[in-house]
């Protein structure tokens, strides 16, 4: 009794899942992965596909929310190093539908940051078998497939060729709450299969998949956040029954006692994607990236003060403030594009009141290209 017991509490214990995910997965966790954004070239056979129309077939890339020129990888890698990668994930679209492109950045970014960059890819074409070879001797550490309309049979050949190639080979999915029955007969399938492990997300609700999910019948599950109603509890029955049969003990489903499946299941929610995995790569990117000036928040986004000035005025602003306020002018920057002089936010809301011209606070993202979050005005005459 008291074994089992142990075993439930484990078997509820997220420490115990983590301790099995993959490379990938962790580098992601810690935001330390670049997201590369290889095409936007698909077969789009996934009504539940989150991309926006902007990036739905294109012809460029993005490394994180920098676009990028194809073959610019000098800017992907300026990129990882304002962020301080340890790898990057390669997305699209589907990257195989831009092989060449893949490879050549797979060595590329192996050659410039070495062996220990992680790199892993997604992809929902089971390919040619001795392109498995290909890809792991170009360098590529992981792949993820997405089987399209769950039906794993197609790539099992490929599978197999992957992970005898050496890569660490699995499987990564939206958990789509309609498909209980589909999803739950997988993972017997998954059995029979040289995969390491199964990825599941929480099925998103987004601008770019909304119509057909509501033609589907799937609502929100919360109002703050983007996940489907009933795909994160049957993402969670499906973890449990993996984690049962694991370590022995009935599946808190059905109570039947099943063999060990041989993978491990992770499960990511919306929210976590969100609010865990891209606040932790804002902060990384902040903190590798951020101006004297500015002050990095717990949100991962940079906040400082500014003052609007004309380009010709700009100088003698400048030596205005450093001699009323004793600030070292590396503390000053001029924002030529804004027409701006930035400022520590403790300096601007001293000068707020002094000085006839605009004085406001910003919040910009860390990003490439620093989106505007927040303008507070701090002088307002109104």
């Amino acid at each position: 009794m008291t074994v089992a017991m142990n075993l439930n509490q484990n078997l509820n214990s997220s420490d115990v899942a983590n301790e099995m995910d993959t490379e990938g997965c962790i580098e992601c966790q810690m935001g330390s992965k670049l997201v590369l954004f290889i095409t936007g070239h698909c077969h789009w056979m996934c009504d539940y596909c989150p991309l926006s129309e902007t990036r739905r077939e294109i012809d460029y890339m993005y490394a994180n929310e920098r676009r990028v020129d194809i073959g610019d990888w000098n800017a992907v890698i300026e990129e990882a190093r304002a962020m301080n990668a340890t790898g990057a994930g390669i997305t699209g679209g589907d990257p195989v539908m831009a092989r060449e492109r893949v490879l050549e950045g797979i060595k590329i970014l192996k050659k410039e940051f070495g062996d220990d960059f992680h790199l892993h890819m997604y992809t929902s074409i089971p390919f040619k078998s001795e392109w498995a070879i290909d890809f792991a001797s170009a360098g590529l550490d992981e792949i993820r497939f997405h089987f399209l309309n769950l039906e794993s049979e197609k790539y099992r050949e490929t599978i197999t060729a992957c992970s005898k190639s050496g890569m660490l080979t699995g499987v990564e999915l939206p958990c789509e709450p309609d498909k209980e029955k589909e999803l739950m007969n997988l993972l017997e399938d998954l059995r029979e299969m040289d995969v390491d492990f199964l990825n599941l997300n929480e099925l998103e609700i987004t601008v770019g998949n909304h119509d057909n999910m509501e033609l589907r019948g799937f609502n929100l599950s919360t109002e703050i956040t983007a996940g489907a109603a009933g795909s994160a509890e049957l993402s969670v029955s499906m973890r449990d029954r993996v984690m049962a049969a694991q370590f022995g003990i009935p599946d808190p489903l059905d109570g039947i006692i099943r063999e060990p499946y041989g993978f491990h299941l992770k499960f990511c929610t919306a929210t976590y994607k969100d609010s865990g995995q891209l606040r932790r790569r804002f902060i990384r990117r902040g903190e590798h990236t951020i101006a004297p000036h500015e002050t990095l928040t717990d949100d991962g986004t940079l906040i400082f003060g500014a003052v609007n000035c004309s380009p010709s005025e700009q100088s003698d602003w400048i030596d205005e403030i450093t001699k009323e306020t004793g600030l070292p002018s590396r503390f000053l920057y001029w924002d030529d594009k804004n027409s701006r002089i930035e400022m520590p936010l403790v300096v601007a809301e001293d000068i707020a009141e002094t000085v006839e011209s605009e004085v406001s606070m910003i919040e910009v993202t860390p990003t490439f290209e620093r989106m505007e979050l927040t303008v507070v005005i701090l002088n307002s005459k109104e």
